[in-house]
């Protein structure tokens, strides 16, 4: 099953130039949709919080993280061994096939192809610092 992406957020992709003068506007717009996307998707597995117990891994100051550090978190062998950092083409590469980008991790989910998805869900996962 794929995702869509509610009209709202596509006219938001669509109409990015005409905030090209209000830049904090436009990236406050995609960190909210973003986070309704991590929330619909995301966050049945996955905590942003610190304090909240969840499935998958912490997701807290993921960005520029090194995969499968969090500490005490039970990761795949592929995920310890892994030698990458969490960058934003990494983040997009998993988000849309996980088990390609790292073949023999335990997460399972519904690859998430669109790019603006993507890049709405990955702007609200900059947003959040630990």
């Amino acid at each position: 099953m794929q995702l869509k992406v509610p009209a709202v957020m596509m006219m938001l992709a669509i109409a990015a130039p005409a905030f090209a003068d209000e830049p904090e506007i436009f990236n406050d717009i995609k960190v909210k949709a973003g986070e309704d996307l991590f929330n619909a998707e995301c966050r049945r597995c996955h905590s942003v919080e610190a304090d909240r117990n969840s499935y998958g891994p912490l997701l807290e100051g993921v960005v520029g993280r090194k995969a499968g550090s969090v500490a005490d978190y039970p990761y795949s062998e592929a995920l310890k061994n892994a030698s990458f950092v969490w960058t934003a083409p990494a983040l997009k590469a998993w988000i849309e096939d996980n088990q390609g980008f790292v073949p023999g991790t335990k997460m399972r989910h519904v690859g998430i192809t669109d790019p603006v998805v993507q890049d709405f869900i990955l702007a609200y996962l900059q947003s959040i610092k630990s």
